[in-house]
């Protein structure tokens, strides 16, 4: 199986960014960050563009970037926490490229998401929880589930380049 573009998707601190540069190194190809990009867009970071202009805003945005990246290749993408959840982003990105679900548990979660107001949705333990519930649906529709853990991201990198060479 060839794949010439891969989509790392997942709950927030899941590693998705880290993944994806140790991934895109060892493969030679470019890594791109959804929710960088949409704060390079919006010269904004995220908890501000939630703040002011609110979560739908934000996922018109992502909508805009998961669209201008799908014609790229050779790149590993790490997308936002709920970018796979849109029914949108999932359809075009598992159309479009190699999805790979990085699942995390809600402890490591838990202990890596500070409550400092820099991620918008972990405001709330109690409410983060439902929704790390509610995306696994959607997570587990990408192609491939890794079980993430407490794994260093070149173990995890090292993980999805041996299941791309099988």
């Amino acid at each position: 199986m060839t794949h010439d573009k891969i989509y790392l998707v997942g709950f927030m601190a899941a590693g998705k960014t880290t993944v994806a540069q140790a991934l895109a190194q060892r493969l030679g190809w470019r890594a791109e960050d959804v929710d960088a990009l949409i704060e390079a867009r919006e010269r904004r970071p995220v908890a501000e563009i939630f703040a002011r202009a609110g979560e739908p805003y934000f996922r018109a945005v992502e909508r805009e970037i998961v669209k201008v990246l799908l014609p790229i290749r050779h790149i590993v993408v790490a997308t936002g926490g709920g970018t796979f959840v849109e029914p949108e982003n999932r359809g075009a990105i598992n159309l479009d490229g190699f999805s790979i679900w990085l699942d995390v548990p809600i402890e490591v979660v838990l202990a890596r998401v500070p409550a400092d107001g820099r991620r918008p949705l972990a405001a709330d333990r109690e409410q983060m929880e439902r929704l790390f519930a509610a995306r696994r649906a959607a997570y587990s529709q990408a192609h491939l589930r890794i079980e993430v853990g407490t794994a260093s991201a070149d173990e995890i990198a090292e993980q999805i380049t041996d299941h791309l060479r099988e």
